[in-house]
């Protein structure tokens, strides 16, 4: 077999041992994102705790954000806020909590402007998913998107902050069951992105530096055979020459 043959079949180990340790690392990165995600899913459907414990410090709220929570309070008829969305519209309430502030609350999905059902009045007591906050909605281009006044693009505080004064900081969906008995379809909620364990991100880590450290091993290898068959040819072609000068 040739060294020229050799280098390239070393080569081609190199390359596919690489490619395979890089595909290995990019599961485990997978595998870190769904334990993240699964961790974010499991929170959201642990049992729900009562926000009034937590209004004290924007610290405990922090605590409870991805929990469902418990709120009693009382709706304030005369604000509502559409937020245009696929399937309709959100609609989104406030909701005077005992401290005095108000929190946005996702009532439900309407399937048009004009098709909104009132907040039941009095002192009610609701449930939902707690979260801090949305981020803008972009178009295609990356600028943000525009929509009719009495309207908002996404949950986002500090927007809201303009149209409603002394806001707790988050929001809350509620479910399914409550959603429909105020007349409303259940809104979607998208649940933050989480954090899978550290030992996936790890393993995945490694599998990268065995990866170039392989495909670094093999051109060296390679490369140091070409060279020994460089020097053996040179120290071959020196001999010939001694012989025929000697001759």
């Amino acid at each position: 077999m040739s060294t020229r043959l050799k280098q390239v079949l070393i080569l081609l180990v190199g390359v596919v041992g690489a490619l395979v340790m890089v595909f290995l690392g990019l599961w485990q990165m997978q595998v870190f994102v769904d334990k993240g995600n699964k961790t974010v899913e499991d929170r959201a459907a642990q049992a729900a705790v009562p926000l009034e414990d937590h209004l004290g410090s924007e610290a405990s709220l922090a605590d409870i954000y991805g929990k469902q929570v418990t709120v009693t309070g009382s709706y304030l008829p005369d604000h509502q806020i559409l937020i245009p969305g696929e399937g309709g519209y959100r609609v989104l309430g406030a909701f005077e909590v005992v401290d005095g502030r108000t929190l946005p609350v996702v009532r439900g999905l309407t399937p048009s402007e004009s098709d909104i059902t009132p907040p039941p009045a009095g002192q009610v007591t609701e449930t939902g998913l707690f979260l801090p906050g949305e981020g803008n909605v972009l178009d295609d281009r990356g600028v943000a998107v525009q929509v009719p006044d009495g309207q908002l693009a996404s949950v986002r505080m500090p927007a809201l902050a303009q149209e409603w004064s002394n806001l707790v900081p988050g929001f809350i969906t509620l479910g399914a069951a409550d959603s429909e008995e105020q007349g409303l379809a259940q809104a979607p909620v998208n649940l933050p992105t989480g954090e899978g364990s550290a030992q996936n991100s790890g393993y995945a880590l490694q599998w990268w530096v065995f990866a170039a450290f392989g495909l670094g091993m093999a051109i060296m290898l390679a490369h140091s055979m070409g060279v020994r068959e460089r020097k053996a040819q040179e120290a071959a072609a020196l001999e010939v020459i001694r012989k025929d000068a000697s001759a």
